[in-house]
């Protein structure tokens, strides 16, 4: 029996030494035996170990294995005792890591990781500072199921994965509570497949990581930041998000601008910092902080009158060409601009300035890199195994299985992660024709149908459901924007009568139309009419957000300004005229970095905006328009408050196509007030155009895109006009107006005004 149970031993310590080892609880810490109770430290290539309890130095001694050192106790020692521990010349002492033996995730936290149900599951994995038994160090938590072993590797022990194995619990998941490791340390899992391979992976729920090109994990707090943004998500979480004026500025904070690399690099407690690494930014530049940006960047866009700032993923991500879509950490601001509190800081600035922060959140698929979620644990964990549903070729990365509810339980709680730990106040989802359909970017014998023989991918429609239910019941006032492509049904509609749950839209067809239009010759759109008011027969199928996006201005397709045809007055009068005709057309609002003033070049993710521009009149002009036009937008509930309702729309006249001219008016039913907006597409003005109106009156001019304000040709209708008893376009009543040249002009019934004249055409 004593030769058995020394064999026994002796295989525990070579699989110990070999990282084989699964469960090093059941050997190691305290042990109860037959005359007390064994303790065991595990000390790979110490020379010598000696335990210290209640003060009284105990000796040990090797018999099973030279790494596995022993002493004999009469009592549990508990976790009181401490190791002294002589390596290599170097002597130390420390607490035993597998003193600590006390599951950290516990059984209703495995049943509800295992059900998808988890929705805070970062607070038990990842890397946690914590205290147990009064020994201070960190608890990490990993789920790997397939895995033969896995330790816990860094600075703390020359990144050797015999040093700390870790213990693996009830469904799949791993345990170690790591005593004096403190904030800033990096570390990964080195993980020991069935096979015998070896991977070094970053946390998957890692709170931090390294900037690139390096691929650790640094251990961080979480609840540290004192946030002074109360009231702002009080008001937010108690009212109806689509009910308010909803104006985005997308961005990419890596490429706005930049600093002068000899520019110094200072944390937020004023010491400096070492330089990020270039990457390919152009030479002498380097990244700004998150603290830099919160100072440049806020003023700007609050100066512009946005409601809220897009962050193009800022989730960590290895390459900067990727613009943050291929994302390895899903649980971090990327490094590149700072630290985790410099980005809630970033976001507490936002909202006191009363500015809103939405995020993209790309849970549509993830890369390759070795160091990140792919073939985790020596399976296809994450990913589906088949690479017809579970790889995209044209990206190069893998897409998430949703079947699988520990994968689910990953994205849902990483999205309530963003929510409560940074305080956003929405997502825009990337991609999600690409989770919507098994056959997207495939060709015919490339994708496979799924259970019914279709080509809709019902597992990410339930993934979908499942985060968008449980994002609006814990932030009602939450934004969820899908970026969806298709004519898939139901995106913005509630997941109780089958829809999505998205409560915003992309109109990406809305988008293409005026791309469409205001690329054509101006003669031409006249044979065109149809691209301009094809969106008004459907835009009330869904909640649609006006997006003209990042991805419009790349890849050849020129910037904004440079779609338009003709020469530069016309280039920044048509300009002008879509943003005009986006911001009084139904549904939010989102135009991309640049837009605003009329960058010239197309966007370059290593380079600035062309901030120099706006030393010249023209692009000046742009900016007070986009200023004006969210000025205007903001005090007019008719241009929002009943976007997703019929009755805020009415059409005037569409059907001029001669004139390429069109006529609508926007409605608001709470107060009853109304708009008029007459646009004109092409250079010709016209001096006596006649458009209805439903009361006779005065019609005060609010804005017209043709003001010498704007760089326009300052044509217009010297403030309004008073309507005549003329009938036209259904109406008995209307105005004889100036239309200028590619131009977008809104009016508003003025019955002071009206009132007045009645009155002096009475004593008259």
């Amino acid at each position: 029996m004593v030769a058995a149970v020394l064999d026994w031993m002796i295989e525990d310590g070579r699989r110990l030494a070999e990282c084989r080892h699964d469960h090093p609880f059941a050997i190691l810490g305290p042990q109860p035996s037959d005359t007390g109770w064994t303790v065991r430290a595990w000390m790979p290539e110490a020379d010598r170990v000696d335990l210290v309890v209640n003060g009284e130095v105990i000796g040990t001694q090797t018999p099973n294995h030279p790494w596995v050192f022993e002493a004999q106790l009469t009592q549990d020692p508990g976790q009181s005792y401490r190791l002294q521990v002589s390596r290599g010349g170097i002597h130390h002492e420390q607490n035993d890591p597998w003193a600590f033996r006390d599951e950290w995730m516990g059984e209703m936290d495995r049943h509800l990781f295992s059900q998808g149900n988890h929705h805070h599951i970062w607070r038990k994995m990842g890397a946690h500072l914590t205290t147990i038994a009064g020994v201070e160090g960190v608890m990490f938590c990993l789920w790997a199921p397939h895995a033969r072993s896995v330790s816990v590797i860094g600075d703390l022990n020359s990144w050797d994965g015999r040093h700390h194995p870790m213990q693996q619990r009830t469904g799949g998941i791993w345990e170690l509570f790591i005593p004096g490791i403190q904030e800033g340390a990096l570390y990964k899992y080195e993980i020991r497949t069935q096979e015998g391979h070896c991977y070094q992976k970053a946390d998957p729920y890692g709170f931090r990581h390294e900037v690139r090109p390096d691929t650790s994990s640094l251990v961080s707090r979480l609840d540290t930041f004192q946030w002074s943004d109360r009231s702002w998500m009080t008001a937010r979480d108690s009212r109806n998000a689509l009910d308010q004026p909803i104006s985005v500025y997308e961005m990419h904070l890596g490429s706005w601008i930049h600093a002068a690399a000899d520019q110094p690099f200072i944390e937020a407690d004023g010491t400096p910092r070492a330089p990020v690494p270039a990457a390919d930014l152009k030479p002498g530049a380097r990244l700004l902080t998150y603290s830099e940006l919160a100072d440049r960047v806020i003023p700007y866009v609050k100066a512009r009158g946005f409601t809220h700032i897009e962050l193009m993923p800022i989730t960590e991500h290895p390459f900067d060409g990727s613009w943050g879509y291929q994302v390895t950490g899903w649980y971090a601001p990327t490094s590149r601009f700072g630290s985790p509190d410099e980005f809630r800081a970033f976001v507490d600035r936002c909202h006191a300035e009363g500015i809103g922060v939405i995020i993209d959140w790309v849970p549509g698929h993830f890369p390759k890199d070795s160091h990140g979620l792919a073939f985790f644990d020596g399976t296809h964990l994450y990913e589906h195994a088949d690479p017809r549903i579970g790889e995209h070729k044209e990206w190069g990365t893998l897409i998430f299985n949703y079947s699988r509810n520990e994968v689910r339980n990953f994205l849902v709680a990483n999205l309530i992660f963003w929510f409560e730990q940074f305080h956003i106040d929405g997502i825009r989802v990337d991609a999600v024709a690409s989770m919507l359909y098994r056959d997207y970017l495939r060709p015919d014998g490339e994708w496979l149908p799924n259970e019914h023989g279709g080509r809709e991918n019902t597992e990410a429609v339930r993934f979908l459901q499942q985060a968008n239910h449980v994002l609006f019941q814990h932030y009602p006032g939450a934004l969820s924007i899908a970026e969806e492509s298709t004519t898939w049904p139901m995106v913005t509609q509630p997941t109780d009568i089958g829809g999505l749950g998205f409560n915003l839209k992309w109109n990406m067809g809305w988008m293409h139309d005026m791309l469409d239009y205001f690329e054509l010759d101006p003669w031409f759109r006249q044979f065109h009419q149809n691209n301009i008011t094809f969106s008004i027969w459907y835009t009330y199928t869904e909640n649609f957000m006006l997006a003209l996006s990042h991805d419009e201005v790349v890849h050849g397709k020129s910037h904004l300004l440079h779609k338009m045809p003709g020469d530069d007055w016309q280039k920044y009068a048509n300009t002008r005229a879509l943003l005009a005709y986006m911001w009084t057309h139904p549904g939010k609002k989102t135009i991309f970095m640049g837009m605003e003033f009329g960058q010239r070049a197309e966007w370059n993710v290593w380079g600035d905006l062309q901030w120099d521009l706006l030393q010249y009149d023209p692009h000046q002009g742009v900016q007070r328009l986009v200023d004006d036009l969210n000025v205007l937008y903001k005090a007019e509930p008719a241009l929002w408050r009943d976007d997703f309702d019929q009755y805020g729309f009415q059409w005037i006249d569409c059907n001029d196509n001669r004139h390429s001219v069109i006529s609508f008016m926007r409605r608001e039913s709470t107060s009853g007030t109304w708009l008029v907006v007459v646009a004109n597409f092409t250079p010709q003005s016209h001096s006596h155009y006649r458009v209805g109106v439903p009361l006779a009156g005065f019609y005060a001019e609010l804005f017209n895109t043709d003001a010498a304000r704007y760089g326009g040709s300052n044509l217009g209708n010297m403030g309004g006009k008073h309507s005549e008893e003329w009938g036209i376009h259904g109406y008995d009543n209307s105005l004889d107006l100036c239309l200028p040249p590619l131009s977008v002009m809104v009016f508003k019934h003025d019955p002071k005004r009206s009132l007045e004249a009645k009155g002096a055409e009475s004593s008259g």
